[in-house]
């Protein structure tokens, strides 16, 4: 992907090709200032200022550019988007205004995934200039977030197992001077037992971890971001059919959205104490896997009757948020591609949001919408707890009712983290299945912004 630090930049006055946004409502003011010329052009294209539609106008010499918006007053981070992808390189600036929020859709827009390309598609970048120089850094750090998700999540398991996951990690430690810090083997068995037992049939390459780091001031508010890190789920001995793996390279989703948190809190030097734990593995197939029935240990204590190994997303969070509740953090957020449940629920666009408090999930919910990344909650529901129940261990990992799976399985991880911790979790898809303006088809980040947002609200 060409360098997204090029493809926004200050305005000085430099030429640039002009774009021109018209909604319906400014369309025939539009016309009335047009040539002869630029209005047959209009009228050819049959252009009605619907959203993202544009057509390149003569200009004098050169040339110019309508595009149709839904509001030309205010601009929705993806209205510039489908320019960004389908204008020639170039450099541009809106004829009036700035562009404000539509400069992430126009930097998201150029992203591609080309690294098994044997022949890269050679594209020119599409500049955009604005007079909002200041807003620039703040746009590009969360473009470089989403691009991360993108490329971890895009990337295929053989090559985005918890080795690769662990290096991302370490990159990102190294970064800021850190120490990272990886469980493994037999240390992991003992300290975080249901990481080790759901990865241990993988083979040797893809042995299971716990990672973690620490940043930021001891003193300042504590907050631990967790993410699932199944670099590959075949369902475990519960195998899942052909179709249900052909997307499970981006089970690791989770994983890559807390990756790119923490990226956003440690450059913005976010006053808190970040606590980063990733448990990475492979849920595998082979004759040391771990099996329905069986009932495992975990850090907290709890034990846990398996009812599906293909539940295993669960297992692994619940060592991690336990970890995370010792340190006694004041906030906990997850994030997770943990059921399909959810996916039923609210489609793939809408991240599934649990959380135990109003004004937690409320601030989440607010942040989603400014910054065009909506999420929509899920209950907590008491009531639903009696679906985990298990004769013979402190719970089931598999809701014994076909309801509510998204909300069990949110109940199930609420069982490892302490009483008095203010959490929220993701059940994020990680994935579009068709590409929108901006956000192509494949490995996106779904609650990374307003995650972000609202932690900038909560403690900048």
């Amino acid at each position: 992907m060409t360098d997204k630090d090029a493809l926004i930049q200050p305005d000085r006055g430099q030429p640039a090709i002009p774009i021109n946004l018209v909604d319906k409502d400014g369309l025939e003011a539009f016309l009335k200032g047009r040539t002869g010329a630029q209005r047959a052009v209009l009228a050819a294209h049959k252009f009605k200022a619907e959203g993202h539609s544009l057509v390149i106008l003569p200009e004098g010499d050169g040339w110019s550019v309508a595009a149709g918006v839904a509001d030309a007053s205010s601009l929705s981070s993806w209205c510039l988007a489908r320019l960004a992808e389908g204008l020639p390189a170039g450099t541009y600036r809106l004829a009036s205004g700035d562009p404000g929020q539509a400069l992430l859709g126009w930097v998201t827009g150029q992203y591609r995934f080309e690294r098994y390309l044997s022949e890269p598609k050679e594209e020119g970048a599409r500049i955009l200039l604005t007079g909002e120089a200041k807003a620039i850094p703040a746009v590009l750090a969360e473009a470089e977030a989403t691009a991360l998700v993108r490329d971890l999540v895009n990337t295929p398991a053989e090559d985005m197992g918890p080795a690769q996951l662990e290096a991302r990690a370490e990159a990102l430690a190294r970064s800021h001077k850190l120490h990272l810090k990886v469980t493994r083997g037999d240390t992991l068995e003992h300290e975080f037992p249901m990481v080790h037992m759901v990865g241990r049939a993988a083979a040797r390459s893809h042995a299971p971890r716990m990672i973690e780091l620490e940043w930021g001031d001891p003193s300042h508010p504590r907050v631990a971001v967790i993410g699932k890190g199944v670099c590959f789920d075949s369902g475990g001995l519960d195998i899942k059919p052909g179709s249900g793996m052909l997307l499970m390279k981006k089970d690791m989703g989770g994983a890559a959205h807390a990756l790119a948190l923490a990226g956003l809190i440690m450059d913005a030097n976010l006053p808190v104490r970040l606590h980063l734990l990733i448990p990475a593995v492979e849920n595998a197939v082979a004759g040391n896997a771990f099996r329905p029935g069986d009932v495992l240990k975990s850090r907290a204590g709890i034990s846990v009757e398996i009812g599906n190994t293909d539940a295993e997303g669960r297992l692994i969070l619940g060592d991690a948020l336990a970890r995370a509740g010792e340190e006694k953090p004041e906030l906990v957020l997850d994030f997770a591609t943990l059921t399909g449940a959810a996916r039923v629920a609210v489609g793939p666009d809408l991240p599934a949001l649990f959380a135990r408090r109003d004004e937690t999930a409320q601030a989440l919910i607010e942040a989603g919408l400014a910054a065009d990344d909506p999420c929509w909650r899920l209950p907590l529901h008491d009531g639903y707890r009696e679906y985990l129940k298990s004769d013979i261990a402190d719970i089931n990992n598999a809701g014994s009712s076909g309801f509510a799976g998204a909300s069990t399985a949110a109940l199930f991880l609420d069982r490892f983290v302490p009483k008095d911790i203010d959490w929220a979790h993701f059940d994020t898809f990680a994935w579009r299945p068709a590409s929108k303006p901006g956000r192509p088809k494949g490995g996106d980040a779904l609650g990374l912004r307003a995650a972000w947002r609202m932690l900038q609200a909560r403690y900048a």
